[in-house]
């Protein structure tokens, strides 16, 4: 696959109508299910166990989009494969008092991963750039008046652009996916969520409430990925309508950045070596 045509180049203008939503005159689903990307779950999960063996860096993973578009779906059906003590998945909500008293990028701290963990922000601080334009919510939260002005979503970016170059110089790259879903498809995603009581419980009400805010939505998609595309932490667009195929491109950017990482089980030598050999024997010629 080449991954690169969902890849959001650096400075590039974004227009997500010239992005699909739906590919066309690739692999049938079934094949993309029950071949591609069961062949590439395996090694993605070898390359994972390498990563947790190693301890040497970890991975954050950044899943946004509208409502219905297949973050929650993603990661159920893909980096739920690999080991749970290798994953570390953190959901985020509206920011409680306790969060709202510090820097907006204070709460999202507990979903960094550790040395040998792929963490997986479902949703971000990329909300703090989104929601309070949508809604106008700049005036009701706890910032110094001085700091409220045209300015600070570009001041955000520039910070958040640095956020993630810090995270990276640290050892831990940074990968970001978003799922361009078409309205139309996230109208039927939600009337079945609605009319399937299995589903009553993934619907919420509030995502008639956000619908009714969809232009406004993507403009603000369009100039995050227009600011926060860089080269160290990219973003690539998924085409959300066609769920298999997009978590198989998921798979795939995961598997290329952990063969770039090049992960190594550690190898025991000297004196270790001669321990395990003694240990080895113990066993061995234990009655």
């Amino acid at each position: 696959m080449d991954t690169s045509k969902y890849l959001v180049k650096q400075d590039e203008k974004v227009d997500l109508t010239t992005y699909t939503t739906s590919e066309v005159n690739v692999q049938s689903e079934k094949e993309v299910r029950e071949k591609l990307i069961p062949e590439t779950l395996e090694k993605l999960k070898e390359l994972h166990l390498k990563l947790q063996a190693e301890e040497s860096k970890g991975i954050v993973v950044v899943l946004q989009a509208m409502d219905a578009a297949g973050k929650d779906e993603t990661i159920s059906y893909i980096f739920s494969n690999l080991t749970a003590q290798g994953l570390k998945v953190t959901s985020f909500k509206k920011p409680t008092d306790e969060e709202l008293a510090h820097d907006y990028l204070w709460r999202f701290h507990k979903g960094l991963p550790a040395r040998g963990e792929i963490g997986i922000f479902n949703r971000s601080y990329y909300e703090e750039v989104i929601a309070p334009r949508v809604h106008d919510l700049l005036e009701s939260t706890p910032l110094p008046d001085e700091l409220i002005d045209e300015k600070i979503w570009s001041i955000r970016y520039k910070q958040i652009n640095n956020f993630e170059k810090y995270l990276v110089e640290n050892g831990f790259p940074v990968v970001k996916f978003f799922f361009n879903v078409s309205k139309e498809e996230q109208k039927k995603r939600l009337l079945e969520r609605m009319k399937n009581p299995d589903m009553n419980w993934e619907f919420s009400f509030s995502d008639i409430k956000e619908r009714q805010h969809w232009d406004g939505y993507q403009h603000i998609f369009e100039d995050i990925l227009d600011h926060t595309s860089t080269e160290y932490a990219p973003w690539y667009v998924l085409p959300a309508d066609d769920e298999w195929y997009s978590r198989y491109i998921v798979a795939e950017v995961m598997v290329e950045l952990l063969e770039k990482i090049d992960p190594q089980y550690p190898e025991i030598s000297g004196e270790e070596k001669e321990k395990l050999d003694e240990a080895i024997k113990l066993l061995e010629e234990e009655e």
